[in-house]
């Protein structure tokens, strides 16, 4: 694939977003319906496709990147002409003859930065949301996913997209800098924190409205009456799908010391029995590639050497790390506060729930966590008091994937949202319109004002806006009602 310059894509893409709003939404959904039958056809080869690029299993990349698409993109097509239909809004008595409406209009040219971690959901889910909406898009794949630009390029093709209407762009950090500062009308990164702050200044200098999803530190509280063996699988499987490389990933886990050291046993056990590699029957992939894996590897040694303790043998080899159980890691250690992404777990114990609390919200993230109790009163409580977007009880990272629900996060997590009504709006500006019947000479509050005017003005706040008794409003206008008439003959016999 070769790319224009910033500009020249860009431009492109605002000539063809003016006859894709046009576009009447049926048809843009029939699009999306075509787009969806495409993917389910080239099954095998997105799969090949992510196998090659990152290394990822098979059934990884369907229950992960693929099945998520396609439950996104069918919600879109029977969802989205309920979403985005004008909607009625009252009014109040200082409008007369006045109806109004709340409208949803497309931005024009939406860039979507996506990442490298599930390359093909996080890159489609919001390209195919901005689309329905009416809005041409600039999508931005990874540098670091070679073969996932002409993949997606060649759906798009293949469904009968109009020309430049979505524009599958290649290249590295400079080109995703230069389509910022080119000046789309919308942005939307899913990314690390630092390059969330980076894009977020380019598009404040230009005012450019951006949805940032970005990383988490996401806290997993296992209560005594938790489904134990639930639970573990739970924890495992949250800590180490896709090699940890998930923004939602159970970073951390607190058991009631109860049972801590049975689940912790249990942890172990379970995290021994899973298989390593790329092939249909692995259950861990490899990192993305050898920095990372270097990054990986510096911050579990960190840990290490100042005091935390393994509790599975840390192999790193390459980009293959095998998964690692850690306890006993603090404030000390670089683990406490930045987000691993990669296959590792944090296991600590607590006693009280407030104290779980204040442990689970004490960092600078958040994007997800989970509650694992019987007692669901007690589970909704907990996760009432959690900073964060999104919780589940007595589930993992599975909330992320349901298409009816606002997906986003607090905090340094991001700002925006992303899945359900929300995250479809968000790629709207919306249109407050008011409709005069224009039947009326002049408005009340228009000129001239005057001694009526702001007697009437009075007269209305103490009768509407007054927190006395009825009786009391009525003494009061009677009185401005007075004192009116007074000033009136007042200033007469002045004259």
């Amino acid at each position: 694939m070769e790319n224009g310059t910033a500009e020249e894509m860009l431009s492109a893409a605002r000539a063809a977003s003016v006859l894709w709003r046009d576009t009447p939404l049926s048809k843009r959904t029939g699009f999306l319906r075509a787009f969806r039958g495409r993917v389910v056809d080239e099954l095998d080869l997105i799969t090949e496709t992510l196998k090659v690029d990152a290394g990822k299993p098979s059934v990884e990349t369907i229950l992960n990147d693929v099945l998520p698409t396609l439950e996104i993109a069918t919600y879109l097509e029977r969802r989205a002409g309920e979403i985005l239909r004008s909607e009625r809004r009252r009014s109040t008595f200082f409008y007369p003859r006045s109806r109004f409406t709340l409208e949803y209009h497309p931005r024009g040219v939406v860039l979507v930065l996506a990442p490298w971690n599930f390359p093909f959901q996080l890159a489609l889910v919001p390209t195919l949301s901005a689309l329905v909406a009416g809005n041409g898009v600039l999508l931005k794949v990874s540098e670091r996913m070679p073969g996932m630009g002409p993949l997606l390029q060649n759906l798009f093709n293949k469904a009968g997209f109009p020309k430049n209407v979505v524009q599958v762009v290649t290249g590295g950090p400079d080109m995703g800098e230069a389509l910022v500062q080119a000046g789309p009308d919308m942005v939307f990164l899913t990314g690390s924190q630092a390059t969330g702050r980076r894009v977020m200044k380019m598009a404040a200098d230009r005012l450019i409205p951006l949805v940032l999803e970005l990383g988490g530190k996401d806290p997993m509280i296992v209560f005594p009456d938790a489904p134990f063996d639930r639970a573990v699988e739970a924890a495992v499987y949250g800590a180490f799908v896709n090699a940890g490389q998930v923004c939602v990933s159970v970073e951390r886990v607190f058991a009631h010391r109860s049972l801590f050291d049975r689940f912790a046993a249990a942890l172990v056990r379970r995290t021994a029995a899973l298989r390593l590699g790329s092939d249909v029957e692995s259950d861990v992939g490899p990192l993305i590639n050898e920095g990372h894996a270097d990054r990986f590897r510096h911050l579990v040694q960190d840990a290490l050497d100042k005091g935390a303790r393994a509790l599975t043998p840390v192999t790193i080899q390459g980009r293959r790390a095998a998964p690692v159980i850690l306890t006993g890691v603090d404030s000390r250690m670089r683990l406490w506060e930045e987000e691993a992404f990669g296959p590792v777990l944090l296991l600590a114990p607590f006693q009280s729930e407030d104290e779980v609390v204040g442990l689970a919200n004490g960092t600078s993230y958040g994007l997800n966590a989970s509650v694992w109790t019987m007692d669901l009163a007690k589970g909704r409580r907990v996760a009432s008091r959690l900073e964060c977007g999104n919780v589940a009880v007595n589930d993992v990272m599975k909330n992320i994937g349901n298409p009816h629900m606002p997906f986003g996060g607090v905090k340094a997590s991001g700002l925006g949202l992303s899945h359900g009504p929300e995250g479809l709006r968000s790629f709207c500006r919306p249109l407050s319109l008011m409709v005069n019947t224009g039947r009326w000479p002049r408005e009340p509050n228009w000129f001239p004002y005057g001694r009526k005017l702001l007697r009437d003005l009075k007269m209305m706040f103490a009768l509407i806006f007054s927190t006395k008794s009825w009786g009391r409003r009525l003494v009061d206008v009677v009185k401005l009602g007075r004192a009116y008439r007074q000033e009136l003959r007042r200033t007469k016999n002045e004259k």
